[in-house]
């Protein structure tokens, strides 16, 4: 099992100059494994990393044996359903403001649908250190273009063009949405559903298999890991017989 952190993130380099598109953080992934060897792959995103997971697959579908996608983003386009876009420095400003008490509201929200662990309190140090360390401003900066990345660059449209087994497992109770808080009233309500979008996305794509977290939100995998491991490697050992 290979896991990486892609450039901007985490421990990862934070360059002063970068254009980010899924496009080339996909080829830096294969660049990765043609490094190390590897030349097919069953792909596992989360989240932003599901968005990344299908650029790859769409990109690259001759290398990828089968997809999971974990509540990925980008299954609706909220600009196209009215959400007002932050720009670039807009995001960057919103970025600098980060304090931990703000992603743990952020998390316990929308990843754990207001049930809170103390375990979970390890990844909000996490992200709140490495905002609040000296390279901060450096941090924000990639941020904000990371998220701009996420705005502007949906999958919906391309879920029908994937060609390899995709399984989507769907915390349902997830309300993600990115600049729903800019949103009029009645568009902030009809977005983030994931109970809807979870669906919708396995009827787009030609071969989905549905995996559904009944009033879990954005992180199952963090929020029950066993019962979550346990799909997982059962939906994948099911697609390989």
């Amino acid at each position: 099992m290979l896991a990486s952190d892609q450039i901007g993130f985490c421990a990862s380099c934070k360059p002063a100059h970068y254009q980010y598109t899924f496009q080339q953080l996909a080829a830096n992934t294969r660049a990765l494994l043609t490094h190390l060897g590897i030349s097919r792959v069953t792909i596992v995103g989360h989240s932003t990393g599901g968005m990344l997971a299908t650029r790859y697959a769409l990109m690259f579908p001759q290398e990828v044996e089968q997809l999971v996608l974990v509540n990925p983003i980008g299954l609706e386009d909220w600009k196209a359903l009215g959400v007002p876009t932050r720009t670039v420095d807009q995001w960057f400003e919103r970025e600098l403001k980060l304090t931990a008490d703000s992603v743990r509201e952020y998390e316990k929200t929308t990843y754990y649908v207001n049930r809170w662990k103390p375990e979970y309190e390890r990844w909000v140090e996490m992200l709140a250190g490495l905002n609040q360390g000296p390279g901060h401003r450096l941090v924000a900066w990639n941020s904000a273009l990371i998220y701009d990345m996420i705005f502007t660059q949906p999958i919906v449209y391309e879920l029908p063009l994937l060609k390899m087994d995709t399984v989507l497992m769907i915390g349902d109770a997830d309300t993600t949405a990115i600049c729903s808080d800019l949103a009029p009233p009645d568009v902030k309500a009809a977005i983030g559903h994931y109970s809807v979008l979870g669906k919708e996305a396995a009827l787009r794509i030609p071969h989905a298999h549905l995996i559904e977290f009944p009033g879990m939100g954005h992180a199952p995998q963090m929020e029950d890991p066993e019962a979550f491991h346990r799909a997982l490697l059962g939906a994948l050992s099911a697609l390989q017989h």
